[in-house]
Formats: structure tokens, sequence, C-alpha cells
């Protein structure tokens, strides 16, 4: 069992690993400029593919929590990576705003259903352990945000777009033959499966505190993976300047998720979100305060790092509170933070095209403060 446990820890890692690479790829993209002069598409456009992308996510993650409690982790790993394949080849060959819409949502469809999993799988793996592993399996999905601009900067100038998403296709589809070998536990629960459950999880006003701090953080979270490289790149830097900024998100992210499974050795959950939230809130300001690089690198990093901890940890909570059914909690709080996921990025877009990127980006900064508040809540009734 205990070899079967690091096997399926591993599982998730690389779930939480191409899920970040989900979540990033249009950010990265986006930051190139011949995308948006091979897809034709303008900011707004540009927000509404994001928007594709987070509905996609919001859509699986409400169906998969019931699936996962009703037939297990195994179907909902193996069709999710299965998606994702499908969607980066239709990516790659996408040469218009509707292509590249259609191929976003079953990306985000995909990546919404192996974020689910994996951190249900996890939380179940690892009951008396639960904060410090989500940390753990959360800085995968750092990794894999990180891995994105990183790559499209060193390959730039010698692999196409469309080659750089094909070989991640390759990556994604690796997981999903991995997934049909692994052997998975048992489905937690033998009810019947229902489109409604996750939703029924919204009567708990604790869950619907939970669900408001995860709807500021995924929100902000998205706002500064899709619009940091685009940002940059409108107050002067080159792209690859503005690919580098990114990555240092991305990588700030990673690292700021293995220091919080130590930190929670030393405080209490609700007080690391409480400090992450402010440090949020704190980061976005530098990134907005100036247009020169090093300052923007400084906000970007000081962002990912508080960003962290804040969607893993809160997860925590929510699992040594609600242990029973799971994947259907996780599910409803997932959809509900993807709603802030979705709108935030979209409303950069759309507050951009007539005000300026750099009064859109208040979003995430507002969001970062209202987590802090929300956390201060949250540590109360803990």
């Amino acid at each position: 069992m205990t070899a079967n446990r690091t096997q399926l820890f591993s599982g998730a890692c690389a779930a939480m690993f191409v899920f970040g690479i989900v979540l990033a790829i249009l950010g990265t993209i986006f930051g190139l400029p011949e995308t948006r002069e091979r897809l034709n598409i303008d900011l707004v456009q540009q927000g509404d593919v994001l928007l594709a992308l987070f509905l996609g996510v919001f859509l699986s993650t409400v169906m998969v929590g019931p699936v996962i409690d009703s037939f297990g982790n195994k179907v909902v790993l193996t069709s999710s990576a299965t998606l994702v394949t499908l969607a980066l080849v239709l990516l790659s060959a996408a040469g218009s705003f509707a292509a590249a819409a259609v191929a976003a949502f079953i990306l985000g469809f995909g990546g919404g259903g192996l974020n689910t999993a994996a951190n249900a799988l996890v939380a179940d793996l690892y009951r008396d352990e639960r904060g410090a592993m989500l940390n753990v399996v959360g800085m995968f999905f750092g990794l894999g945000g990180l891995f994105m601009p990183l790559l499209a900067a060193s390959v730039a100038g010698t692999f196409t777009i469309p080659q750089l998403l094909l070989g991640t296709a390759a990556l994604a589809a690796a997981c999903a033959a991995a997934y049909l070998i692994l052997r998975f536990p048992e489905p937690a629960e033998g009810v019947g499966f229902s489109m409604l459950a996750s939703l029924k999880a919204a009567r708990n006003p604790g869950v619907l505190l939970f669900a408001a701090l995860l709807f500021m953080q995924s929100g902000s979270e998205s706002s500064i993976g899709g619009w940091t490289s685009t940002y940059v790149g409108a107050m002067g830097s080159p792209p690859r300047t503005a690919t580098t900024i990114l990555a240092g998100y991305w990588a700030a992210l990673t690292i700021g998720r293995l220091a919080a499974a130590g930190a929670l050795r030393r405080m209490s959950k609700a007080r690391l979100i409480l400090l992450s939230g402010l440090g949020s809130a704190a980061g976005c300001a530098v990134l907005l305060a100036s247009a020169s690089v090093p300052a923007m690198f400084a906000g970007a990093v000081l962002t990912g790092l508080s960003h962290a901890a804040i969607y893993p940890t809160t997860l925590a909570i929510a699992a040594d509170r609600y242990q029973r059914l799971a994947g259907t909690i996780f599910g409803f709080l997932f959809a509900t933070g993807l709603i802030g996921g979705m709108l935030f990025p979209w409303g950069i877009g759309h507050i951009a095209q007539p005000f300026g990127l750099r009064a859109a980006m208040l979003l995430p900064l507002l969001g970062g403060a209202v987590i802090a508040a929300l956390a201060a809540a949250i540590g109360r009734r803990v």
C-alpha cells in the first residue's frame, strides 16, 4: 500500500503539473505578438478566450466532484488528461478567434478534472498531513506554470508555437496512459451520481466562506498568470523580458508552496492565508507602481510567493472540517472559485480596452485585500 500510495501521489503531482501548463499556456503564448497576429484578435477577444478556458474549468469542476465520489479518481484523471491532449492539438492548428475559443474551452474542461481529482486524491491519501501534502502537490502546479514561459523563452526562434503546443500535448497523453495502468482506491461513496451534488454543498455557511475566498484567489491568480506578460509588453518591454517576468511569477509560486509546507509547522493555516492575502495585495501594488523591469519583476515574484499557499491551505482547512464527500466539497469550492477565475481575466480585457491595462490590473490587487479579510473571518471560526 505504501508503494502504491507513492505511485498515486506521483500521478497526482503529474496531474497538477499539467494543470499548471493548462492555466499558464494562454498567458504565455498571448505574450508573443505572433499569436494575436495568427488568430487576428484584440485585447477584448484575448479576454474572451481566457474566459472560455476558465468556463471549461468551471463546468468540469461542477461535474467531476460527484463522479469522483461515485466512480473514483481513475476515470476522471484518464479522461481529463485525454481532453487536454486533444485541446492542445486543436489549439496548435487554430487560425481564428472561434477556433482558439473552442480549444481553450476543451483545455479548461480537461484541466478542471485534473485539478479536482488530484487534490481529492491527495487529501484522501494523507489524511493526517493534508495541509503540508496539498501544498507539496500544489507546488507541481507552479512548476507546470513555470515550465511554459521558460520553455517558450528558450525555444523562441527555434520552434514555432504550434510545435510547442504539440510537444506539450505529448506530455498530457503520456499522463493519460499512466493513469490507465495505476491502481486507484475504491470510490468513497456508494451513492449514485448527481449533477446537483456539488451545488448542495452551498447550504453550509462555512463552505460558502471558503468558496468566497477561493473566488477572490482564483480570480487574482488567473489574472496575474493570464495578463502579466501582456501588461509588461504594454509597458514597453520586449517579448522575451515579458515572458521572463511571467516565469518569475510562476517560479515564486512554486517556491512559495514548498515553503508553505514548512511554515504550517510554525503557524496556523488561517494565519498563513491572512499573511498571504496581504502579501498578494502588496505584490500587485509593486507590479503596477512602476514601469521599470526590476520593479515589475519584484512585484511579480512577491505576488507569486503570496499566492502560493492560499489555495491548497484553504482546501486543507475545508478537508479537515468536511471529511465526508471530499470530492463533492472540493468540486463546489473549485467551481465557485473558478467563477472568479473566469470573471477577473475577462474583466481585465474589457476594462483594458477603454482605460488601459494598468487600470484593469487593479482587479487582482483588490482580490488580495479581500482574501486577507476573508482569512481573518475564517480564523475566528476554526
